[in-house]
């Protein structure tokens, strides 16, 4: 595709993010998400707040509520924030609220100045590729919402140059970005056991990449967020042949 100047930005400056607007969580929100579209959701609604959540589950009968506080499943959710949690859920049909610490409230809630807005993490990377190099934006900007204090942020850093080497019509081993995943602050502190919270399959099914053809655009609907899945053939032989402006 043609020049397209990308950027990257903590989660503190995601208000900045502008153009088409990649924001990354690969551990865990934007996998658990995919994983939930895998078994059969049909809507999220990623939201700031438990409060939020609940309010809106209310409004919407039948809707789930899935995410954590500190890594930790609320009492009043559904589901915790593991893509391990819902492998055996029967999601079909499912509209889901989506509340996570940083992946929604801190990364897609507040990134107001996109143009088109994704949600991403490694299981999805190439399918997001194929949406934005189809689209042809002029900037990209990538949120990396692991950066926090005491967080390099290293395994989402990681994801978004895998991206966007894909953005730019290169050929990159995603093996060398799986691995900072492991290296990095939060991947150290999950492989090494020293976080309650996590399933022990969760990490694996965090390093499958590009497991899934769809990626996750986000778009603001009667004064919400509405995430979905968008399908696409994923073909060896470049990105594009996406048909997202479709969906736009």
């Amino acid at each position: 595709m043609a020049m397209v100047k990308i950027q990257s930005y903590p989660l503190s400056e995601a208000e900045q993010a502008s153009g088409t607007v990649i924001v990354i969580d690969v551990l865990r929100a934007f996998t658990t998400a995919a994983f939930a579209f895998d078994c059969g959701a049909r809507l999220i609604l990623p939201v700031s707040t438990v409060e939020e959540a609940v309010t809106l589950a209310e409004a919407l009968p039948g809707s789930g509520i899935m995410g954590e506080v500190n890594g930790y499943q609320p009492e009043a959710f559904d589901f915790s924030n593991s893509p391990g949690a819902l492998l055996e859920q029967d999601l079909t049909g499912q509209v889901l609220i989506q509340r996570t610490s940083a992946g929604t409230q801190g990364g897609l809630v507040k990134a107001v100045r996109a143009e088109s807005l994704f949600a991403a993490s490694f299981v999805v990377a190439r399918a997001t590729a194929q949406a934005v190099a189809r689209a042809q934006p002029e900037r990209v900007s990538f949120v990396i919402t692991g950066i926090s204090e005491g967080r390099d942020g290293d395994e989402d850093l990681a994801c978004a140059e895998y991206i966007a080497g894909l953005i730019k019509g290169e050929r990159p081993d995603p093996a060398p970005y799986l691995a900072r995943v492991l290296t990095s602050t939060v991947g150290r502190d999950f492989a090494g056991g020293s976080l309650g919270y996590l399933l022990k399959e969760d990490l694996g099914l965090c390093l499958q990449v590009d497991r899934f053809g769809f990626a996750l655009p986000v778009r603001r609907e009667n004064g919400r967020l509405e995430m979905r899945s968008f399908p696409q053939a994923l073909g060896e032989d470049g990105l594009g042949n996406m048909g997202y402006d479709q969906y736009r």
